[in-house]
């Protein structure tokens, strides 16, 4: 396999240096949505990925994990059937399973914001995805410590037309999905509807039920867009989205393979219904200060997450003559309620401003049931009941922004941004956890502000250089774990971090090559850092996170992306992330942990990609993708991962209404990680004395291959 691969390469650079030059097409132009203005990739003066939706069709299968490794340093944690959370530059999180959401990453879909529930980003019709690293406290506030993801679904087109596809693979995969789009021109507006359905048997056995899906995959995505547009000044977007995962979780062996021997295979669905209307009026005359144009953004989500696990991933069979047998089930129900209004200016030349306000509110209540038993029959005594643990709590938080930046130029080609963000945030949190005298009751506030400061320097038409300084910022929180907890320990404070960044951006050789590199020092101030302690060696419910404020850590390293458009059919890409990071001044139960790098924080992330496309219809691609080794978690966990590749690659053939290809993913069946926990599961290891710690890694996924075929009507 690995001379299949190395023969594909081949062929593309021969085929690459046999056309001449004259026949290379120009690269398309690349335009940022996710700032506060569109603008051209090359002008904006931060690190920004695009993947393109052609590059989500061929490099991608059904889900946004199945890019990720494209972008450099965004990595994500498992623990989870889907990615749901993500980390940027080293800053994210790596669950949820107590207290209130907090992200670090924001990710939004149409404006929506799926912050923290990153299962939704199924790729079904979307158009593009942005990656902006680094804080995006002036565009989006404490959400965006990291970075953002914005995604964006295919618009609503001006001629009738859709498809239909289908597709099948191994492990009992199938699909299929329609799109239909076109305008009415009696209401000014055009649609656009797209349906899919993905299922699959999972990539895990359970030898003891003697099944193959208790990981399985049932997933639906339902999109609908309107547009308005009565004239040139104003247009209005109406977005609804659907997302149903239905999925099961039964991940974790205590050998590492991929046959699981639990009783009570898990659950990890996640529902959730978004909507959002963004309006543009644009030529305002607001005499004198220039035509400015109005955007106004409203969004809701409604979200419900259930998961559930087996706690100690056995069976009566496999744990004789111990009584052991430990699940755990949470509910959440997420409801978000966001409302922005700005204004500003957008010429093409000279000075621009910008102000606005921004509004959420959001809810989530969560009912948890944890229960399990542990009884060792050469201790004596009678079985003990069954112990449960009831948590039913509810949180809500209210954040409410105002935020300007101004722009302009000076001579000499320069141009410069300056922007603040000011932010007001309360929450209130209330739970009941089996007995009411051990209710927590919290009513944290904090006053928050990030902003950004740019300046950029036009080398040539198509190449600029910028520098650029940002803070950003992200709320306090609390743990619930009260009772093993010191009373400093209860609440955590607000974090924030300052930037500093300087890149260089060009398009070369007559549009055809594409240079996108920057290098970034981050210095952070009360980091919030999560770890983790098993509290009762025979009880693996007991395995608590809880987070804290480290004094201060930074994070350091580079991003660079190339794209060569050698030959009419011929196209090159590659990215690299190098990625450094530490805390320094945690202290964890009165005393300090060990200074270290950061979990799911790669020290290095590469892409190669080759594509090779026909005018007259036969296409492949092929994708290399790398991963340095990272911790799995903070201290007292000690364990890294091992440096992996995957190979992935497409063929098929493109006509005018069909299209037809054949995919493999993780084509030379690597083996490796996507989340490792360190702790006692098995009772010879929690009763030993000591205790013995082992590693358990949930994989990703393994050699899968399939087809799909497309038909385009018009």
């Amino acid at each position: 396999m690995r001379s299949l691969v190395c023969v594909f390469l081949l062929f593309f650079s021969y085929q690459a240096l046999a056309i001449s030059p004259e026949s290379q097409p120009a690269l398309d132009e690349v335009v940022i949505t996710g700032t506060f203005r569109p603008a051209s990739a090359l002008d904006v003066p931060a690190s920004v990925s695009v993947l393109d939706a052609t590059t989500l069709r061929e490099a991608g299968q059904e889900h946004l994990e199945d890019v990720l490794a494209l972008i450099p340093n965004l990595n994500w944690a498992g623990d989870t059937s889907r990615p749901r959370y993500f980390q940027i530059r080293g800053i994210g999180e790596l669950e949820q399973y107590q207290g209130a959401p907090n992200p670090s990453v924001g990710l939004l879909i149409d404006d929506i914001d799926f912050s923290g529930l990153g299962s939704a980003a199924t790729l079904f019709d979307v158009d593009h995805i942005e990656v902006l690293r680094g804080p995006q406290g002036l565009r989006y506030g404490a959400n965006a410590l990291g970075g953002l993801i914005y995604a964006q679904s295919a618009e609503p087109a001006d001629t009738a037309g859709g498809h239909v596809e289908l597709g099948a693979g191994n492990y009992g995969e199938r699909s299929y999905g329609a799109v239909l789009t076109g305008p009415v021109p009696e209401l000014d507006s055009s649609f656009r509807l797209a349906a899919q359905h993905y299922r699959s048997d999972g990539y895990y056995r359970d030898v003891y039920l003697n099944r193959n899906d208790t990981d399985r995959r049932g997933e639906l995505t339902l999109r609908g867009r309107w547009r308005y547009q009565p004239s040139d000044r104003l247009r209005v977007d109406l977005t609804l989205l659907h997302v149903q995962i239905d999925n099961g979780y039964d991940a974790f062996t205590l050998d590492g393979s991929r046959n699981t021997q639990s009783d009570n295979p898990g659950i990890d669905s996640q529902h959730s219904t978004g909507a959002s209307l963004r309006l543009a009026l644009s030529e305002i005359d607001l005499a004198g200060l220039g035509a400015a144009t109005l955007t106004v953004i409203g969004s809701y989500a409604d979200t419900r997450v259930k998961y559930g696990f087996d706690g100690d991933w056995g069976n009566p069979i496999l744990w004789s003559p111990y009584v052991y047998n430990y699940t755990d089930v949470q509910n959440r129900d997420r409801a978000t309620h966001s409302l922005e209004a700005r204004l500003g200016t957008n010429a093409e030349h000279g000075l621009n401003w910008l102000v606005g306000v921004y509004g959420q509110q959001l809810h989530e209540s969560l009912n948890e049931d944890s229960a399990g038993i542990f009884f060792d029959p050469a201790a004596g005594g009678d079985v003990p009941p069954i112990s449960h643990t009831l948590t039913s709590s509810h949180f809500q938080s209210r954040t409410g922004a105002v935020f300007g930046e101004l722009d302009g130029d000076l001579p000499g080609n320069w141009h410069w941004t300056v922007g603040v963000r000011g932010e007001r945030w309360t929450a209130r949190y209330a739970d009941v956890i089996l007995n009411p005298d051990s209710a927590h009751d919290f009513h944290p506030s904090n006053n928050l502000w990030g902003g950004s400061a740019s300046l950029t320097r036009k080398l040539a038409a198509n190449a600029s250089a910028y520098a650029t300084v940002s803070r950003g910022y992200k709320a306090g929180g609390f743990n619930l774990n009260t009772e093993f907890l010191l009373p400093s320990q209860i609440q955590f404070g607000p974090e924030s971090d300052l930037n500093f960044e300087v890149g260089y951006k060009a398009e070369l050789l007559e549009h055809t090559l594409r240079v996108n590199t920057d290098v970034f020092y981050m210095r952070r101030k009360s980091l919030q850092v999560k770890t983790s302690e098993q509290l009762v060696p025979s009880d693996p419910n007991t395995f608590v996170l809880f987070t804290g404020n480290a004094d201060s850590g930074f994070n350091y390293g580079m991003e660079s992306e190339l794209q060569w458009q050698a030959t009419q059919a011929i196209a090159f890409g590659a990215s690299l992330g190098l990625l450094q990071t530490r805390y320094h001044g945690f202290v964890q139960g009165g005393e300090g942990l060990p200074d270290r790098a950061l979990p799911h924080a790669p020290s290095w992330q590469a892409a190669v990609n080759a594509t090779y496309r026909d005018p007259r219809g036969p296409f492949a691609r092929v994708d290399v993708t790398g991963m340095g080794p990272y911790y799995f978690d903070l201290p007292p966990n000690p364990t890294t991962s091992k440096p992996y590749g995957l190979v992935n690659g497409r063929v098929g053939w493109q006509a005018q209404k069909w299209s037809a290809s054949v995919w493999g993913r993780n084509l030379l069946d690597k083996k490796y990680p996507v989340r490792g926990f360190y702790f006692s599961d098995a009772p010879q290891d929690f009763l030993a004395s000591p205790p013995v710690n082992r590693l358990y890694t949930q994989l990703g996924d393994p050699r899968a291959w399939g087809v799909d075929v497309s038909y385009f009507f018009r």
